[in-house]
C-alpha cells in the first residue's frame, strides 16, 4: 500500500515538474520546421482558403515532388488540383500562364529553374508583359517556383541563379528567399499577388530546420514582397545577401565578431523591387558594404546593390569602396573540388572583411 503511495506521489511530482517546464523553457516553446515543410504548408493553406488555387509541374501529384514539397497535397486536393504534366516545360508553363489570365491562381513547380529555360519565353512574353499590354485589363496572378542555384555535384547545366535573370525584367516580382519562416510567409504572398511572381527556392536548404514564431505558425502569416530583414545587427560593417548567400554571411559575422567586428547581415528576401532603403540605413550606420552572392559577378544582384547605393546619397556615408563576393566567371564545375573554389566561403567573406575595415 505504503508503495502504490509513492508511486502516485512520483507521478504528481513528475506532472507538476513536466508542466513548470512547459511554461518556463524557452526551448519547448520554439517549433522547429524544415523549408520544405514550410513551402508545403503554405501552398496546403492557400488551396484550402482559395480553390482557384492549383499545382501543375512534373512529378507534382502522384510521386509527391521531385524534392517532396508538394507531399500530400494530391492526396488532398486530387487530380484536378494536383497535376502531373509531361517533360515539355514551355507546354506547361504555357497552360498555367493562360489559366491565370483567364482567372486562375496557378502554382507552376518546375523541377529545377535550369530547366526553366525552355520556359522563359512564357515567363517573361507571356506573364510578365500582359498586364503592362493589356493597358492593366488583364493580370496574371501566377506563381513560377522550384530551386535555383547552385546545388551539390550536379555540375554546369543544374547549378545556375536566376536571380539576375529575372530581376531584369519589368513585370515580374522575384523572391529568393533564406529560411523557413521567409518561405512560408512570401510564398503564401506571392499566391496571392495579382502579379506574376518567380520564385527561387534552394534545393540545400529544402531539409535545414529553422526556427518558426507563433505568428509564422499561424494561417494569416504573410509577409511582404520587397521588403528585406535585418537578420544581424551590427556597427562595422554591412553584409548584403539572398537565400543561402545568407547563412554564409551569419556563419563569417560569426567569426568576425570573435575578432571584435560587429558585422551587420541583411537578408534582401525579394530581389525585385529590391529594398534600397534597408541597405542604405546600414549602410549609413555601418559606413562600409560588401554585397554577397553565389551567382555569377557581371550584371548580378551584388552589381545592382552596390550601383544603387553609389548613385544615392548613401555614397557619401561610405568610407570605402563597396566589395562584391560572387561566384567564379565560370560554368559551374562537376569535381567536388572545383565546385567548392567555384563558390564563395565563409573564409572569403572574412578576409574582405578584414581587408575592407583594413584589419589583421
Amino acid at each position: 500500500m505504503a508503495s502504490i503511495k509513492s508511486l502516485n506521489l512520483l507521478g504528481s511530482i513528475n506532472k507538476v515538474i513536466t508542466r513548470r517546464s512547459f511554461s518556463t523553457t524557452n526551448a519547448v516553446a520554439t517549433k522547429q520546421m524544415t523549408v520544405r515543410d514550410a513551402l508545403n504548408s503554405a501552398m496546403d493553406e492557400e488551396m484550402e482558403r482559395d480553390e482557384r488555387v492549383f499545382i501543375l509541374g512534373e512529378e507534382v501529384a502522384q510521386y509527391d515532388g521531385a524534392y517532396k514539397v508538394t507531399r500530400g497535397l494530391w492526396k488532398k486536393y486530387g487530380d484536378r488540383r494536383v497535376i502531373d504534366t509531361p517533360i515539355t516545360e514551355m507546354g506547361f508553363a504555357g497552360i498555367a500562364t493562360g489559366a491565370a489570365m483567364a482567372g486562375l491562381r496557378p502554382i507552376c513547380e518546375f523541377m529545377t529553374f535550369n530547366f526553366a529555360m525552355q520556359a522563359i519565353d512564357q515567363i517573361i512574353n507571356s506573364a510578365g508583359k500582359t498586364f503592362y499590354m493589356s493597358a492593366g485589363r488583364v493580370n496574371v496572378p501566377i506563381v513560377f517556383r522550384g530551386p535555383n542555384g547552385a546545388a551539390a555535384g550536379v555540375a554546369a547545366q543544374h547549378s545556375q541563379c536566376y536571380g539576375a535573370w529575372y530581376a531584369h525584367c519589368p513585370g515580374l516580382k522575384v523572391i529568393s528567399p533564406y529560411n523557413s519562416e521567409d518561405c512560408k510567409g512570401l510564398l503564401k504572398a506571392a499566391i496571392r499577388d495579382p502579379d506574376p511572381v518567380v520564385f527561387l527556392e534552394n534545393e540545400l536548404l529544402y531539409g535545414v530546420q529553422y526556427t518558426m514564431s507563433d505568428e509564422a505558425l499561424s494561417k494569416d502569416f504573410i509577409l511582404p514582397i520587397g521588403k528585406a530583414k535585418v537578420e544581424r545587427s551590427g556597427k562595422h560593417l554591412t553584409l548584403v545577401a539572398h537565400s543561402k548567400a545568407v547563412e554564409l554571411c551569419l556563419d563569417a559575422a560569426k567569426e568576425l565578431a570573435g575578432k571584435g567586428i560587429e558585422a551587420e547581415v541583411i537578408n534582401l528576401r525579394s530581389l525585385r523591387p529590391l529594398d534600397t532603403d534597408t541597405i542604405a540605413k546600414s549602410v549609413s550606420k555601418t559606413n562600409h558594404l560588401i554585397s554577397v552572392e553565389l551567382g555569377w559577378p557581371s550584371c548580378g544582384i551584388g552589381a545592382e546593390v552596390l550601383a544603387r547605393i553609389m548613385e544615392s546619397e548613401t555614397f557619401f556615408h561610405l568610407d570605402q569602396p563597396a566589395i562584391r563576393i560572387t561566384g567564379a566567371d565560370v560554368p559551374m564545375p562537376y569535381a567536388k573540388t572545383l565546385e567548392a573554389a567555384a563558390l564563395p566561403q565563409v573564409k572569403d567573406v572574412v578576409e574582405a572583411s578584414k581587408k575592407l575595415l583594413k584589419v589583421k
